[in-house]
């Protein structure tokens, strides 16, 4: 009896488990507000600043060396309020969660940056990660 069910599941189709449907993903800026976002590192280790697209999808989105800064480009959308990326082909990725932290070590080390409506009607969002013991604050 306690084979039934493993064998069962076996021969089931899980693509029948999945609903597929048409996703239409935005692309462009049309109808977004540009922010850029400007992080700069005034610690003694590099950054690693990445983004949460999805639950499931992060990608880094900027690195800054000690004494430097980088930029990224952020997309706002003043209806949803939600705050995007573009990929290469000009798609919209939102972004759920933007953070850095310590190159080598950066999940573990990692502050988020707050991202608000008030940073997207200032037009820009400036931000100074500086470290110490082995720990980052941004702000």
């Amino acid at each position: 009896m306690r084979y039934i069910l493993p064998i069962a599941l076996a021969f089931t189709s899980f693509a029948s488990a999945v609903e597929l449907r048409h996703i239409t993903v935005r692309t462009g800026t049309e109808g977004l507000d540009r922010v850029p976002l400007t992080i700069s590192n005034a610690g003694r280790e590099a950054l690693s600043c990445n983004a949460d697209f999805a639950h499931w999808y992060s990608a880094t989105v900027a690195t800054a060396a000690p004494g430097k800064s980088a930029r990224v480009e952020l997309w706002f959308d003043p209806k949803t309020g939600t705050f995007a990326i573009l990929n290469d082909k000009r798609e919209n990725l939102p972004v759920e969660r933007l953070w850095c932290g310590l190159a080598g070590q950066a999940y573990a080390t990692r502050v988020q940056i707050a991202l608000d409506r008030a940073s997207a009607q200032k037009g820009q969002v400036n931000v100074r990660c500086s470290s110490a013991d082995d720990k980052l604050a941004c702000r």
